[in-house]
């Protein structure tokens, strides 16, 4: 089996019966449209160099797929050779080549490389923090007011599977991949594993993937994680969102496992999209955890996760 390096979580694909009405929930959110390219497909980007990080296409609401950017273009060749599927165009703003498999539960994962990077677009300042450990904004107020945060980039994404242990087989089997905790019921079985990119020394988000397992449940897409610049920018996207209308789902409060300030809501048609900040990065030499089920739906401040979360 090949398994190749991946950079990052680059973009979610969803359908939805109303462009127009996903692009207006998208920008509230913080989101801004990336360049058409004739398909009939919306695309918006964040402040990062990825050309688009969230896709809708014209049909029944759904979740899609979920894109990864491979390390090189002789890794994605290689993974391509080994799985038998063709190198094709990527589609979409950025060009680059793209393959498509398709994981134990049918689950769609596209790989891209060489996609062109775009120039970091510069966001709203990040105002700096007076705290008991430092003054550092000295004869400077802070004045904030309500607007859209400022998506920078896809974080991670989470999907509930039907064997867990045959998902991660596959997944790391092909990506290089560490497990940076993981939930097992008191028998030892083990329901939620939470995933990390191996980079070496390069520390990397604490989870780009989480896949979990719950009884009675088929699997299906759970929520995509878009990270914000900082707790101001989140919290002000929290008040643009909700003086919007939108539905809010659960938040603002922090995670145990990731350590996240999250923020969740709900798009149009239900599919659940979250605002985070202040996440664990660890490096590959950082073991991994394994807890019970009072940390899984844990938080360490903030309210108790809502019933429909699950």
């Amino acid at each position: 089996m090949t398994t190749i390096t991946i950079e990052d979580v680059e973009s979610v694909r969803f359908s939805a019966p109303d462009l127009a009405q996903m692009r207006e929930f998208l920008r509230d959110f913080g989101m801004v449209e990336a360049p058409e390219t004739g398909d009939g497909i919306l695309r918006m980007r964040g402040t990062s160099d990825a050309p688009f990080l969230h896709e809708t296409v014209q049909g029944d609401p759904a979740y899609v797929s979920v894109t990864l950017r491979a390390a090189s273009l002789s890794e994605l060749q290689s993974l391509a050779e080994a799985e038998g599927v063709p190198v094709e165009p990527a589609p979409g703003p950025g060009g680059g080549s793209q393959i498509s498999l398709r994981d134990p539960d049918g689950f769609v994962v596209n790989v891209i490389a060489s996609k062109a990077r775009l120039p970091i677009a510069p966001g709203e300042a990040a105002a700096a923090w007076n705290t008991i450990a430092g003054r550092d904004r000295p004869n400077q107020p802070k004045r904030m007011t309500t607007r859209p945060a400022g998506v920078a980039r896809l974080g991670h994404v989470v999907l509930g599977v039907s064997d867990l242990q045959a998902t991660w087989d596959w997944w790391r089997a092909r990506f290089a991949l560490l497990m940076s905790d993981e939930v097992r019921t008191p028998d030892g079985i083990m329901i939620a594993a939470f995933i990390r990119l191996d980079r070496g020394a390069i520390p990397t988000d604490h989870h780009s993937l989480n896949f979990a397992t719950m009884p009675g449940r088929p699997p299906a897409f759970h929520h995509a994680a878009f990270e914000v610049a900082d707790l101001d920018d989140l919290m002000v996207g929290h008040e643009h969102l909700k003086q919007a209308g939108h539905q809010q789902l659960w938040g603002v409060g922090r995670h145990i496992l990731g350590s996240q300030v999250f923020d969740y809501w709900r798009d149009p048609w239900g599919h659940r999209i979250e605002h985070w900040t202040d996440g664990d990065v660890f490096s590959a030499e950082t073991p991994g955890g394994v807890h019970g089920l009072p940390v899984l739906l844990g938080q360490q401040w903030g309210p108790d996760a809502p019933a429909d979360f699950v």
